[in-house]
């Protein structure tokens, strides 16, 4: 059953005196639990769409539906507090805070809901990531696989449906990259989560489920739909 969709999607930007079509028609349902990658050379919209489909950007036109509730009726309020209960984030930058320790990091989602943490979910989280050990340390003293895996756990702390990550390895080497990809999947499949992942990456991408590939704005292979053939 899907979770999100969407239907005609555009995003259209203005440079200069020239419109730039960032994302074309973009007709997509996503499907709860399952993980699927958005892929396609630079500039060709994937981050867009994905930003879109989180909320963080409006379309210019089109509609998203999350378990068939119309964003584009909700108000900025309506929108915020999606996509701090509902919706994960996690990025190439891990923009963790820097004056607060990795547990205060995890934390601070729920507590700016001003929210009890559910310290059973948190541990297992924890656990799961492997950053037991890391806990009380400041961002600083953490290489960037414990600094994404610190970010995950943040995006994750709010017990979302859907976790939209941007880039998660592009900061890794390979064989870390590996890992936090791996810890997703882990994570995901463990809380059936709903995973939509953007990346360069191809041998990143062939992880997933399902590989979305976007070139100048348009949707040009879904595997799921080149297996139902």
């Amino acid at each position: 059953m899907a979770i999100l969709t969407c239907e005609n999607l555009t995003k259209t930007f203005l440079s200069g005196e020239s419109k730039v079509h960032a994302v074309r028609g973009a007709n997509l349902a996503f499907d709860a639990g399952t993980f699927t990658a958005i892929t396609g050379p630079s500039g060709s919209g994937k981050s867009t769409l994905l930003h879109m489909l989180g909320a963080l950007e409006t379309p210019t036109s089109g509609n998203i539906f999350f378990q068939d509730a119309n964003l584009s009726k909700y108000n900025d309020n309506q929108l915020s507090v999606l996509r701090r209960r509902r919706f994960g984030f996690v990025f190439q930058a891990y923009n963790l805070v820097r004056e607060l320790t990795a547990y205060e990091n995890i934390l601070l989602p729920v507590m700016l809901d001003k929210r009890t943490p559910d310290k059973a979910y948190i541990d297992k989280l924890v656990t799961m990531l492997e950053i037991g050990d890391r806990l009380h340390h400041l961002p600083g003293a953490l290489s960037g696989g414990q600094q994404q895996r610190i970010s995950i756990a943040r995006a994750l702390a709010n017990k979302p449906a859907i976790l939209f990550a941007d880039e998660p390895t592009g900061n890794l080497d390979g064989k870390t990259g590996r890992e936090v990809l791996s810890l997703l999947r882990q994570v995901g499949s463990e809380f059936g989560i709903t995973l939509i992942m953007v990346t360069h990456d191809l041998a990143i991408a062939e992880q997933a489920e399902r590989i979305l590939t976007i070139v100048d704005g348009e949707i040009v292979r879904d595997t799921q739909e080149v297996a139902m053939r």
